[in-house]
């Protein structure tokens, strides 16, 4: 049986007078989430034409390893401190990946 991966990939928009805050709390998480077990890639950038548009993309190994990213003390903290920060709803999509191949 192959294992599928899982892909998160998103889209949020936070707050101009929010924006350094949301800076510095995403680096925060970003750190603290690449050390856990599973953990491929976690990031977040942001859009060149648009500094208060962010991006973020996961891979982790297994939806097992997400599902513990989702009980870490960090993300408890992240969702509460979420709600001050975004300008509007967000939109991310989980995504079970099979293969992946370069291009």
């Amino acid at each position: 049986m192959v294992a599928t991966m899982i892909v998160i990939a998103g889209q949020v928009r936070v707050r101009p007078e929010r924006r350094e805050d949301a800076v510095r709390i995403a680096l925060r998480m970003a750190e603290a989430t690449r050390a856990e077990p599973g953990c491929v890639e976690y990031r977040f950038s942001g859009d060149f034409a648009d500094p208060n548009l962010f991006y973020l993309f996961e891979h982790w190994e297994s939806a097992e390893a997400l599902q513990r990213h989702f009980e870490t003390p960090h993300m408890a903290e992240f969702r509460k401190q979420l709600p001050g920060l975004l300008a509007g709803p967000t939109t991310v999509q989980r995504y079970e990946v099979a293969s992946v191949a370069p291009m």
